[in-house]
């Protein structure tokens, strides 16, 4: 009598589609969170495999704060188109212009202001789950999530009352109103989202690899020159070789000096690192409480 054994990434995969089959079993309108970041880009790989040959049974939603990487919007729209989905883009600026989100003075990052983006989105179209490809190693915060995280009426996350997950069962009871975040990906590490990305053979955006570009150094990291983001007086710009491990706002997104052209290279560098994936997001710097004050708002 022979026996099937599933290794690590294969015993992350059935977990994760395990829980989107799930997701499309007890709620009514779920949505699928996709940013063409890679996290998100595994999300549609094992929306694939859990729902083929029938289309994908729910929509894909992105937030666009308007301080996107060019290159991540363009392969968003270019990989939504490829699999036949329905993407549903909300942007922050017409969030601003309609009196839903409201700019503080001086506030320059947008990442605040996804939170009414979202709930707004949310609310619209109905949607009662919204599945993301957030994991426990990125941040503390995130590290206390669990697989089903209830958001009450408001969208609003309490880490202290949470519901219990026993033997792979999720309470997925949600009241008109309410919502719930399913992370999927929850025990996955940067490591194995970048085995599977290899694995499967993913596509990813270019910025991921090597490039040249031209930086700033501020806050302890190189941060991209751009329209958003022009240098200070006296502020040297350099020229470097670089890529993005986490992408978010170009204006709080560090740049990694990194020759890695290759998923190996990647992996490499990955194996080697000291540094967490999002100590080169200048917007988790601002305090250490930063993720989960924004989470506990209604933040991804």
């Amino acid at each position: 009598m022979s026996s099937y054994h599933l290794d690590h990434l294969q015993y992350l995969e059935t977990e994760a589609i395990h829980i989107m089959r799930e997701v499309a079993a007890e709620f009514e309108r779920p949505t699928l969170l996709f940013s063409g970041g890679k996290d998100s880009i595994c999300l549609l790989r094992l929306a694939e495999k859990a729902f083929r040959p029938s289309d994908i049974p729910m929509p894909f939603l992105n937030v666009d704060t308007g301080h996107h990487f060019p290159e991540l919007n363009v392969f968003r729209d270019h990989r939504a188109a490829q699999l036949g989905g329905k993407l549903i883009v909300r942007k922050v600026v017409d969030a601003i212009a309609a009196g839903i989100a409201v700019v503080s003075p001086g506030e320059i990052s947008r990442n605040r202001l996804q939170i009414p983006t979202l709930l707004a989105a949310l609310e619209e179209f109905r949607f009662d789950c919204a599945i993301g490809g957030a994991r426990r190693d990125e941040e503390k915060a995130r590290a206390k999530e669990r697989f089903f995280s209830f958001r009450d009426s408001f969208g609003q996350w309490d880490p202290k009352n949470q519901r219990p997950e026993i033997w792979n069962l999720y309470n997925a009871r949600v009241n008109p109103g309410e919502n719930m975040r399913v992370f999927p990906l929850s025990n996955w590490t940067e490591m194995d989202v970048w085995e599977y990305i290899k694995r499967e053979k993913l596509e990813v955006p270019t910025i991921y690899f090597s490039h040249t570009r031209k930086c700033v150094r501020r806050h302890g990291q190189w941060l991209p020159v751009t329209d958003l983001l022009p240098p200070k007086p006296k502020e040297e710009v350099k020229e470097l070789v670089v890529r993005v491990r986490t992408i978010g706002d170009i204006i709080s997104t560090g740049m990694v000096e990194s020759p890695a052209n290759t998923v190996d290279d990647i992996l490499a560098e990955i194996a080697a690192a000291r540094v967490t994936e999002r100590g080169s997001r200048a917007d988790d710097k601002s305090s250490e409480a930063a993720m989960e004050d924004r989470k506990k708002a209604g933040y991804f």
